[in-house]
């Protein structure tokens, strides 16, 4: 009796653990996929960069000559004409200069007159002994001493005039630096930056000290902005290229490429290029040095199929891939790989791609395409097996638990739900 009791007892335990399974066990739900028709419309090729904006021509207004600034004639947002004053040296020194080197000059003309004379007399000396060296009064002796200081005199004649044009020179070059202690603005402009103050000493003798910068016209704005190598290629003169600014949010401003200057900049193995854009500021709203948010419209496509770029990415899953694989292995064939396990490969018009079409039977089969240019979200289709209007494959629709338990921040996961179950 006992043996009996125990045997439906363990058969009860058994059909409990067994129901338990078979109702509560884990059940894999069936794969179900999240789909985007392929339509038509417009794909915009963009490349982004950040830029400065600066005057298409800012002058550097120095000194040629070190002193004081005695006075100033110009400051910040100050319009100017070539020719005005806009600083003052103190020209005391240079004067002084001046003056001494025109008494030079004075006693090195003094010093010719004297030398002419000096000529003159051992000319007339030299003329005499000829004169008396015929009679045999003088010897030759005093013929060749009297030629000697001849040519002597008239080698110190030379001598000061050399001088008289060392000293013109000397007195011209300080006439030249008091001239230079009148600062004058070389350009028609606005004066956009002063670096100096009255007092101020300036050193003019290993370089040239920047005074102001003058914009020479502010109506006529540049932006210069950096372009990586992998995306410069696309980038020509005249194309068209908008921009924000941080000081105008929301409003976008137009520029024309004037410039893709050839000079590369390495920056920490980096390479990129200066693009020009010409902007027209006639309303002087843009300031030199405001950040500028560039946007160049490389190609562009009207009407034309596209398919999401998530559709290009997506690889169906490894266990829904078995009765696929000689699909997959044809789309291998062609070119098409499956998603981005393969390189695309490159053709004249575009890669070749293999996005994932849901068929009839509700299973995804590949499809093989050529793309062509992509604007970030979309991705142009040049040819292959897609039609306006087909289903194309972006991704897996999760179920409901395993969306919650994706969407939870780490640390939350079963034992919480299990918890909050029960009321925790």
């Amino acid at each position: 009796m006992k043996k009996i009791v125990w045997s439906v007892g363990a058969l009860v335990v058994a059909l409990a653990i067994g129901g338990y399974v078979f109702f509560n066990g884990e059940r894999r739900p069936p794969v179900r996929y999240r789909t985007v028709p392929v339509e038509r419309g417009s794909v915009v090729s963009v490349v982004t960069a950040t830029g400065t904006i600066n005057p298409v021509v800012l002058v550097q207004v120095g000194t040629q000559v070190s002193g004081m600034i005695k006075s100033l004639h110009a400051d910040f947002n100050s319009r100017v004409k070539a020719g005005d004053v806009v600083a003052i040296i103190d020209p005391a020194p240079f004067k002084a200069r001046r003056d001494q080197a025109a008494s030079n000059l004075e006693m090195a003309k003094a010093n010719v007159a004297r030398a002419r004379a000096d000529v003159a007399q051992r000319k007339r000396e030299l003329d005499r002994v000829n004169s008396l060296i015929a009679q045999q009064f003088v010897s030759q002796n005093d013929v060749d001493l009297a030629r000697t200081n001849y040519e002597s005199a008239a080698a110190q004649l030379k001598l000061a005039e050399a001088q008289v044009k060392q000293a013109e020179a000397a007195l011209n070059a300080a006439e030249l630096d008091l001239k230079y202690t009148v600062i004058r603005s070389p350009v028609n402009g606005i004066v956009v930056a002063r670096n100096v103050e009255v007092g101020q000493t300036v050193a003019a003798s290993f370089a040239t000290p920047n005074l102001f910068l003058i914009a020479l016209d502010l109506t006529q704005m540049q932006v210069d902005t950096n372009v990586s190598e992998s995306d410069i290629g696309g980038i020509t003169e005249g194309k068209e290229a908008t921009f924000t600014v941080d000081a105008y949010p929301g409003e976008q401003f137009q520029g024309v490429i004037k410039q893709v200057r050839l000079a590369p900049i390495n920056v920490q193995n980096v390479v990129t290029y200066n693009v020009v854009v010409g902007v027209d500021n006639q309303d002087l709203r843009l300031k030199p040095g405001m950040t500028a948010n560039v946007t160049i419209v490389v190609a562009k496509r009207d009407q034309v199929l596209k398919v999401p770029n998530a559709a290009l990415r997506f690889t169906p899953p490894k266990t829904e891939q078995g009765a696929g694989r000689s699909s997959e292995a044809r789309a291998a064939r062609d070119g098409g790989g499956v998603g981005q396990s393969q390189p695309p490969l490159r053709v004249e018009n575009g890669p070749v791609r293999t996005v994932w079409r849901l068929g009839s039977s509700g299973e995804p089969e590949p499809v093989t395409v050529q793309t062509g240019i992509s604007d970030g979200m979309a991705t142009e289709v040049i040819s292959g097996g897609l039609s306006e209007g087909d289903q194309v494959v972006v991704g897996l629709e999760l179920p409901r638990s395993e969306r919650a338990s994706h969407q939870l921040p780490p640390g939350f996961g079963a034992g919480q739900r299990r918890g909050r179950d029960r009321g925790m």
